[in-house]
């Protein structure tokens, strides 16, 4: 397992099959990611935790939602030191067949009813082990892409797995509407909402089958020639690349706070405080999931044409202005405002999203860039998604809608600080 074996010239690679390959991993990985966020809230509680207390069991629901964080730098360090030392291929064949059928037993899993006391500590594995084969599932998609692709073209290879978050959200979210509109309560709660994490089964055939038929990538058949593989990527990655890895998570930070700021916190506060109702809500939010697509091919053009660095300064530098607008924008009783706010949300978050993968992969050497990629993409994961949505919620009850966008512009300027401390780093050519 793991095992890197020589392999003829790469050029048998054709661009679709790569692109194929390293799209449909990211594509996975959102839609399961998702699913199991939607599912946390509206049926866990209820199937898989005692139904003395309620609020205890949400709470319980919840904590397991939140392991995927705490796991993913691990899987990063992990497949992320095979992948560095044992090849690109084998190792995103491995996250992904740690991933998928993770995803499919939380599928099949019986309720509490069932195994008691058993079905939250299955629930907990399953979820550890989805957050595990994501870890180490974004970053080898990324490099399988940029390696392969030719040097004035790295960022539009790099966002074809960028392109897996608004694809992955559009089919979890539509499917979830699409569960909600054709059964009532109980069909969905019985046996309904296991349907998509059971089809998710489809995509992980398909992204198998896809990898398994591409060849290393050149630039780690390059290391393996020149004898250059790493012991110990993760301590090389923390002692001797120390300031890539601060400054690319901090790069990364704005990226993942702006996201669940458009998605998490908008949608709670969105069908609470201003009342929406929820399908309608989802509607919008779909609809700005349509400007986030558009948003990460064009970065990724502008970014070849002028630079990964001045891209992802410019995108940054939008998202701290646009942070000054939220309490003009996200309003009640306004459904046209409220879209646009999340379009143009969204669509930052597109310029912002499609060229980090490629700029993040830019600033390790070769021997440890799976590592080091993974673990800053992680990292910043965990510093700008996991409590966000909670201050965000602090913010706005004790001070007003314009405190969220103060932090999101204070975080914008973070990351633009590191950006522009990484400059150098980011060569265009890696």
């Amino acid at each position: 397992m793991f095992e890197y074996m020589t392999q003829p010239p790469i050029q048998s690679n054709p661009v679709r099959r790569i692109l194929a390959a390293s799209l449909i991993g990211t594509t996975i990985e959102f839609f399961d990611f998702y699913i199991y966020a939607t599912a946390a809230v509206l049926v866990f509680p209820k199937l898989f935790f005692s139904a003395s207390d309620p609020a205890i069991a949400t709470l319980e629901s919840l904590a397991t939602f939140a392991l995927a964080f705490f796991a993913r730098p691990l899987g990063a360090a992990l497949f992320g030191h095979f992948g560095d030392r044992n090849g690109r291929k084998a190792t995103l064949v491995a996250a992904l067949m740690t991933m998928g059928p993770s995803t499919v037993a939380i599928g099949l899993l019986p309720g509490y009813a069932s195994i008691g006391i058993a079905a939250p500590i299955l629930l907990a594995v399953f979820r550890f082990g989805q957050g595990l084969g994501l870890g180490g599932e974004w970053g080898g998609a990324v490099l399988l892409a940029t390696e392969n692709a030719p040097a004035h073209k790295k960022a539009w290879y790099g966002m074809f797995p960028q392109l897996g978050a608004p694809i992955g959200f559009l089919l979890s979210t539509g499917s979830f509407f699409i569960l909600s509109k054709t059964m009532n309560e109980s069909d969905f709660i019985n046996y309904g909402w296991r349907i998509p994490f059971i089809a998710s089964a489809l995509l992980v055939f398909v992204g198998l089958y896809v990898r398994l038929k591409i060849t290393e990538t050149p630039d780690f058949i390059k290391i393996v020639d020149n004898k250059q593989r790493s012991k110990m990527p993760v301590k090389d990655v923390f002692v001797k690349h120390t300031k890539a890895i601060t400054l690319g998570t901090l790069a990364t930070v704005t990226t993942f706070l702006l996201f669940y700021l458009m998605t998490v916190f908008t949608l709670s506060w969105g069908t609470t405080e201003l009342k929406y109702t929820k399908s309608d809500f989802l509607i919008l939010q779909m609809i700005s999931m349509l400007f986030f697509g558009l948003g990460i091919p064009l970065s990724a053009w502008l970014a070849d044409t002028y630079g990964r660095n001045k891209m992802l300064v410019s995108a940054t530098s939008a998202i701290m202005l646009f942070g000054i607008f939220f309490p003009f924008l996200f309003i009640a009783g306004n459904s046209f405002l409220t879209g646009l706010f999340l379009s143009v949300g969204m669509f930052l978050m597109g310029l912002s999203y499609g060229p980090i993968g490629t700029a993040l992969a830019g600033i390790f050497p070769a021997p440890v860039r799976y590592t080091g990629a993974s673990l800053a993409f992680t990292l910043a994961g965990i510093l700008g998604a996991s409590l966000t949505p909670y201050l965000a919620t602090t913010l706005a009850q004790n001070y007003g809608l314009a405190y969220v966008g103060y932090y999101l512009t204070l975080a914008a300027g973070l990351t633009l600080f590191a950006l522009l401390g990484s400059r150098k780093m980011m060569h265009e050519e890696a």
